[in-house]
């Protein structure tokens, strides 16, 4: 008989390393088959520019999976953050193959030699409480409204390829100053080290693991950050010690929502949220409403989770 104790979490493995990749056909249909043999999920981006991406799995999957990586030329060193979830927090696998593995869509860029300097956990907080230092959120703006740093700026983009424009236009708050960056796991803001240093920009830095490397090793009590981080998964978000939080996403929209953004009234599970309720006509509502009866019902007949969900 199967007990509570004996069921084990999921094993969350958040990794990314620019290098220099070459035959990344090939390795796509390595990474493929080696995930599915193994029952591994979620998604893995390959580019000449190197791999990203957050993958769930047993312990022993994801151990394996990461050790293949990294005796791969140029993989040393993978960076990895590890969590833990209840249930497998992803759909399906897939390797896919991109320009960017993080896009900006800027040219020339080298993060793997150019980017700034990494700043560790233990350190964050001593950098970003200078008044000399510009503390910027390189996130998307609704990653950003469930919890940053204290202090930081949001450059409220809805997508990474807008931040050099932003920093284009407000070149002038960085002159000058020191320059600390940060994102979820380390990937977006090392690029956006790198774009920043392209313009001249010497004194630029950038939080080492990124947010859940932060949350990972920084205790609650001694903590900068306000609220929770916005994970790419049916977790939503975690806090401190990365542990599960408590933000859900709008089924409708996709944006993650706070407990207070689920008190307004505007929010009806499945169909709308503040977010997006006035961006949405009744006829959309109806159809979120018709996908989410279809939802519940398919999780009544098998307790399985419904694509639309």
């Amino acid at each position: 008989m199967t007990t509570s104790t004996d069921i084990q979490p999921v094993r969350v493995a958040a990794l990314y390393k620019f290098a220099r990749l070459g035959g990344i056909k090939a390795l796509r249909a390595t990474l493929a088959a080696l995930c599915l043999e193994r029952g591994i999920k979620g998604t893995l981006l390959l580019a000449h520019e190197g791999i990203n991406g957050t993958v769930a799995g047993s312990e022993e999957a994801i151990s394996a999976l990461i050790d293949h990586l990294q005796a791969i030329e140029g993989l040393a060193g993978l960076e990895v953050k590890y969590s833990a979830a209840a249930d497998m927090p992803f759909h399906r696998m897939k390797v896919r193959l991109k320009r960017e593995i993080v896009t900006m869509g800027v040219d020339d860029l080298d993060p793997a030699t150019s980017a700034g300097t990494y700043v560790a956990p233990a350190d964050w907080n001593s950098l970003i409480s200078d008044a000399d230092t510009l503390v910027i959120d390189t996130r998307n703006a609704y990653e950003v409204s469930i919890g940053t740093f204290k202090g930081a700026v949001d450059p409220k983009t809805a997508s990474f390829r807008e931040f050099p424009a932003w920093v284009e236009q407000h070149r002038d708050e960085l002159e000058g100053r020191k320059v600390a960056m940060f994102c979820t796991g380390g990937i977006r803001c090392e690029k956006a080290t790198a774009y920043v240093k392209s313009l001249g920009f010497g004194q630029v830095f950038h939080l080492k693991g990124g947010i859940l490397k932060y949350l990972e090793e920084v205790p609650a009590e001694e903590s900068l950050w306000q609220g929770e981080c916005f994970v790419f998964d049916e977790r939503v978000s975690v806090s401190h010690g990365l542990a599960e939080g408590d933000a859900e996403l709008c089924r409708a929209c996709r944006h993650p929502l706070t407990v207070e953004d689920r008190l307004s009234p505007k929010y009806v599970i499945g169909i709308s949220c503040p977010h997006c309720f006035e961006a949405r006509s009744d006829e959309d509502r109806a159809r979120y409403a018709e996908r989410h009866r279809q939802v519940e019902l398919a999780q009544r007949r098998g307790g399985r989770r419904h694509i639309g969900s």
